[in-house]
């Protein structure tokens, strides 16, 4: 048994998911997986069955039926892990943007140094560690962060990263079924939410690289969500 669960959403992965597998399963930590798959019409849920038979008990599959956002397969994620009592649960992308050689800084910033959620930020003190971003992306995401931290008053740099470690007592805290974003916005009323309680958070520098593999799902109506969804956030505070 592992006390360390990485959750793993993915949509169309196939070129990425046996190798970022076997890649987080190399750590000098042992950490179980969760692969959340929406119905991948490229056999990504096929390749982690097989993979399944390599690595019992350590590998899962959650199969959705449909294409239903990267909030709520994180949230199905969450829910399975509460269920199974992992003490640390972990966000990761499927691409390698998020590199597997970070998630024991990330479960150590919670574990051994007492963060409740430990974000790997692209730019800690303003640092930028971003590569193989066009400009126009780069800036965007940068400046997104800085606009949420100013409507929020959040104290992080990093408040769209999706990279992130979670004591299983925020999860259990924060009331899941009330998260209002599926796409872009998900990752910043997480953190939000976990701030707005009185929770440690922690960022870690970690170096951002887009993916080498596949398709982005980056896509105008999530970063329309995240620009006019942090002021309801902000006003709205916690739901009761």
């Amino acid at each position: 048994m592992s006390d360390a669960l990485v959750i793993i959403p993915t949509y169309n992965e196939k070129e990425n998911i046996e190798v970022i597998i076997k890649a987080t399963f190399s750590q000098k930590k042992k950490f179980h997986i969760l692969v959340v798959d929406d119905n991948s019409p490229d056999g990504t849920a096929k390749l982690v069955e097989k993979l399944i038979l390599e690595f019992p008990n350590r590998l899962f599959l959650e199969k959705r039926l449909g294409k239903h956002g990267l909030g709520t397969a994180y949230i199905h994620g969450f829910k399975w892990a509460i269920a199974k009592k992992y003490d640390y649960i972990i966000e990761m992308d499927a691409d390698f943007s998020h590199n597997p050689k970070d998630l024991i800084r990330l479960y150590n910033a919670c574990k051994k140094e007492g963060g409740a959620v430990s974000v790997g930020s692209r730019y800690v003190n303003n640092k930028v560690n971003v590569f193989n971003w066009d400009i126009k992306r780069l800036l965007l995401s940068y400046f997104a962060s800085k606009y949420v931290r100013l409507i929020t008053r959040i104290p992080l740099f990093d408040t769209t990263a999706g990279f992130v470690c979670w004591k299983r007592e925020v999860l259990e805290t924060i009331q899941l079924d009330k998260i209002k974003f599926i796409g872009y916005a998900f990752q910043i009323e997480m953190k939000f939410k976990a701030w707005k309680h009185g929770f440690d958070i922690r960022e870690v520098s970690v170096v951002f690289t887009d993916r080498a593999l596949g398709t982005s799902k980056m896509s105008g109506n999530i970063v329309s969500e995240a620009l006019f969804g942090v002021i309801k956030m902000r006003l709205k505070g916690l739901p009761r």
